[in-house]
């Protein structure tokens, strides 16, 4: 089987732009230009005072404006609605800090018309050469996360029970932003008396834990509340959860916002017995 040929983009002629021959660029410049040239998501960097716009061809998409040519290197006759939007946004960044926005309602052009998206605005800062000050500012453009379930007035209470610190996290956050209420410990043997306390419809373990293992707590669980619902995250597929005695869900790592929120959906049925 012949492996796929590897694309490799063109290089643009800079000397022709405001920002100069690219020789001259600091090296934070270069390496910002290349990760936004070569990146399947829209990307647009703002640089120097004179704030000279560069995109690829992501953003030139997603903006939808006929004159859009990637990658850019003009300075804006008119302001990028990714800067516009908020006079105040942008000041975290401008001060060295990365900083995100969730579904900012931006107008795009689509077919003719203005037409209002919901994006998520990721901004990170971009040093000079000395890397004492900020020089640029790149905004990663997203659509927006799914919505809240439609069920949304009358949300989920989970329990998630993961050990990383990380992914615990990731995952409590994604949940909130799906409208649910959330709380989490970092292991089984937390997680029992919380469960005694507190009456969750959904408890969402990692099987692999430390000391107790995520099935066990489920049996336990179970035991305190036999109208919980389980949903198990694992990184062995369903071997581990295929075939226990009592009914439950369970999701591969890893897996995306739209498999969890698939899976909410259809607990939500069940838990509301609709």
């Amino acid at each position: 089987m012949n492996s796929p040929a590897a694309v490799i983009p063109s290089i643009p002629d800079w000397s022709t732009t405001a920002l100069g021959d690219s020789a001259s660029w600091p090296a934070s410049l270069r390496l910002t230009v290349d990760i936004l040239l070569n990146s399947p998501q829209a990307m647009l960097l703002m640089w120097g005072p004179e704030q000279i716009m560069v995109y690829n061809e992501a953003y030139a998409a997603l903006a939808g404006l006929p004159s859009l040519r990637a990658p850019g290197g003009k300075v804006p006759s008119m302001q990028p609605a990714a800067w516009s939007w908020n006079s105040a946004a942008l000041a975290p960044a401008r001060e060295g800090r990365s900083v995100s926005y969730r579904g900012v309602s931006l107008p795009l052009w689509r077919d003719g018309s203005i037409e209002q998206q919901r994006l998520d605005l990721y901004y990170t800062p971009i040093p000079d050469a000395g890397g004492a000050s900020v020089a640029g500012i790149l905004c990663t453009l997203a659509m927006a996360r799914p919505a809240a379930l439609p069920d949304s007035d009358t949300p989920l209470r989970m329990l998630v029970v993961e050990d990383n610190a990380d992914a615990r996290y990731l995952v409590c956050e994604t949940l909130r932003a799906l409208g649910h209420e959330v709380e989490s410990v970092a292991s089984g043997e937390e997680a029992l008396p919380l469960l005694a306390q507190h009456a969750f419809e959904v408890l969402f373990t990692d099987v692999s834990l430390p000391g107790m293992s995520g099935v066990d707590l489920a049996r336990h669980a179970r035991k305190q509340a036999p109208q919980l619902a389980l949903l198990f995250a694992s990184g062995y597929g369903d071997e581990l959860t295929r075939h226990l005695e009592f009914p439950s869900q369970s999701l591969q790592k890893p897996y995306d916002i739209e498999q969890l929120q698939a899976m909410l959906e259809q607990i939500a049925a069940q838990v509301r017995g609709s």
